[in-house]
């Protein structure tokens, strides 16, 4: 049977008035589904119990679950989110003093092949539907709110996949998180992460969502960050910058670049001369990520002195930097660690 959360509100009316009810159903089921997060038809108390008996024979809805939950010693949470086939993927909530966030994954797999990932490890097995993506955003929501009694504040799509290769169910699902008759979460809040895609970045800029945008960058060398993200050779940095641009002219948003320093791979003045010549052709800000390792041992955490002598020098060029630290390395749920031990 059809999960009813494929069917649009037009889809939905369509059906209501196919089986002689009036359209204004279409929308209590839809807000029971969205707004509500109802995950069983038996449940919808907003509508008839005849109703509901005829949708059930229909109709099913598949949400995902939680199959291992693991916490940090420094709050964060991991959950191993089983899908209705079967599957799992990985998805993580991180707190702060003053925010929670939701890391959510986009695909079970991930379509590329950055040689410090965990996930890029695994075959890409299917795209994340839309659903799916908004149920991960739910559960971490109720578990904020669970343990720290606050609700959730912030989302990024940093998770396991690259969300630019499910384009339309993530965009779908952005709007499913933000508009009203959704869960009325505020665009601004969340953060879609791209390993660099040019054509999906300046179609996202055109979709008018209002949300921000990373790039995974690692280096701004050509020849060093194909070495390191070996898809990258299909997306010079040329027609990323470019990209970029039309992000920045589109929406008006500083574009946050995403970059792990790794012993003797990127750690040097070059790296760092490189990625200050591309900040001055992008309004960008810098987030120096701490990496854990993924028991490789070619990619391993820079020392702390080329840390400084990146900040040193991005901040003495104007550039906005800042050093994100490790969170919940002790249960591999940090940077590049996602990978479905589970």
């Amino acid at each position: 049977m059809r999960d009813i959360r494929t069917l649009s509100l037009e889809d939905l009316k369509n059906y209501f008035l196919s089986i002689g009810e009036k359209p204004f159903r279409a929308k209590q089921v839809y807000d029971w589904l969205w707004n509500k997060n109802g995950h069983s038809i038996d449940e919808m108390t907003n509508i008839s119990k005849t109703l509901r008996e005829r949708l059930a024979q229909e109709f099913i809805i598949k949400p995902v679950a939680v199959d291992v939950l693991q916490k940090s010693k420094d709050g964060t949470i991991k959950n191993g989110v089983r899908l209705h086939d079967g599957l799992m993927v990985e998805s993580v909530l991180i707190p702060t003093e003053t925010r929670t966030t939701a890391c959510v994954s986009s695909q079970v797999g991930c379509s590329l092949n950055c040689e410090f990932c965990a996930t890029a490890r695994l075959k890409r097995m299917r795209n994340l539907e839309v659903a799916e993506i908004v149920d991960q955003v739910v559960l971490i929501d109720r578990q904020s709110r669970e343990y720290f009694d606050r609700p959730l504040s912030n989302i990024v799509f940093m998770g396991m996949g690259e969300p630019m290769m499910n384009y339309k169910n993530v965009v779908e699902a952005i709007r499913k998180i933000t508009k009203p008759e959704g869960l009325g979460m505020a665009a601004r809040r969340i953060t879609v992460s791209t390993s660099g895609i040019p054509k999906m970045i300046k179609m996202l800029a055109d979709e008018d969502l209002r949300v921000k945008l990373a790039l995974s960058l690692h280096s701004a060398i050509e020849e060093k960050r194909n070495e390191i993200m070996p898809f990258s050779t299909k997306f010079p940095l040329t027609e990323i910058i470019e990209a970029l641009q039309y992000w920045y002219q589109h929406t008006g948003g500083i574009i946050t670049l995403e970059y792990c320093i790794w012993k003797g791979i990127n750690d040097q003045d070059e790296d760092i001369k490189a990625l200050i010549k591309f900040c001055k052709k992008v309004p960008t800000k810098v987030n120096l990520i701490e990496y854990n390792s993924i028991g490789d041992g070619k990619y391993d955490r820079s020392n702390p002195a080329a840390t400084d002598n990146y900040v040193r020098q991005l901040e003495k060029n104007g550039i906005t930097v800042m050093i994100r630290r490790s969170r919940g390395g002790d249960i591999d749920a940090a940077c590049g660690q996602l990978a479905n031990k589970s």
